[in-house]
């Protein structure tokens, strides 16, 4: 190419936004075509609200033919909880909810003597996704997250008994995925893959997106638990030597309330969290998620059993 054509080519890189939705709408619809039943997991938080607004669009102007699915620990912050109902209802789409503390009244969990009920979700998960014969399940897990989420797959393959084996994962090369599984295995799809949590807010940003208000600069009872502020509710709270206090904290990520931290903060506007996450240099799981701080391989081992 001559330097005259090189100076006037025009220049089709997309933004990398544009880039990373394009992907996972192709995923979306490869899903749709490769798989009998898919179902996403959707529980309010900010991860799977981007995963549904992009499932809405690979889609338009039908709705998406997925079902939801919520594992409810009952520990969960009350306001995410209204707003995943009033979503459901709002694009009109079905919504199984598979609650922990059913299993615990019936006998087949029990609570654990920390309180918390994050690892009691698999259980409930496998049981869903079998009485549900799902064959494929969107997560929006992200490979910037943690270690071992770093290590899967986009299409990631679980075996009978819902378990990841890292040494069956196949190759995706030229974004070509492998959808294949025997009777009773199923897969594991994570469209955000390849966003990272700036991403996330960038692009809920650019796409106008309502996120519940926990993610944003509020006052809120809280108390230091082991470098958390971790807020009281049904699942417990401060215990002999810990004081509650009322901080300006938001929340990085969501899920049950005895295992998820805020952080102190002043970001009450979009501007302003995106100028807070481009600042920190600790991930928002690993900055405010107390499960994954139980062991160096906490992650891998749950994602083992059968976890997110």
């Amino acid at each position: 190419m001559s330097q005259f054509e090189q100076a006037t080519a025009p220049d089709f890189q997309l933004p990398h936004l544009d880039v990373l939705e394009s992907e996972a709408v192709h995923i979306f619809r490869e899903v749709a075509g490769e798989f009998e039943r898919p179902v996403i997991l959707f529980s309010g938080g900010k991860d799977s609200i981007v995963m549904l607004h992009l499932a809405l669009k690979a889609f338009a102007p039908a709705p998406p033919p997925f079902t939801l699915l919520h594992v409810d620990t009952g520990h969960n912050f009350p306001e995410v909880l209204r707003y995943r109902d009033r979503v459901a209802a709002q694009h009109n789409l079905r919504l199984h909810v598979a609650s922990v503390q059913d299993f615990i009244d019936r006998g087949e969990l029990k609570e654990r003597a920390d309180g918390t009920r994050n690892p009691l979700q698999t259980v409930p998960l496998l049981r869903a996704i079998e009485e549900g014969r799902y064959d494929a399940v969107f997560g929006g897990g992200r490979r910037d997250e943690e270690k071992a989420r770093a290590k899967e797959r986009i299409f990631s393959l679980r075996d009978e008994f819902g378990g990841w084996d890292p040494r069956r994962q196949r190759p995706e090369l030229w974004q070509l995925y492998n959808g294949k599984h025997a009777v009773g295995e199923h897969v594991r799809v994570f469209p955000l893959s390849n966003f990272t949590e700036l991403d996330v807010w960038q692009y809920i940003a650019r796409e106008k997106i309502v996120l519940p208000d926990i993610y944003y600069a509020h006052r809120r009872e809280v108390f230091l638990r082991n470098g958390m502020w971790l807020a009281p509710g049904d699942w417990g709270g401060a215990k002999d030597g810990e004081r509650v206090e009322t901080r300006t904290v938001r929340y990085r990520t969501v899920g049950d309330m005895s295992c998820t931290g805020a952080v102190d903060s002043d970001a009450d506007t979009i501007e302003k969290v995106i100028a807070e996450i481009a600042a920190t240099r600790l991930t928002e799981r690993g900055a405010t998620r107390a499960d994954d701080k139980l062991s160096e391989a906490a992650m891998e081992d749950r994602k083992r059993e059968g976890y997110f």
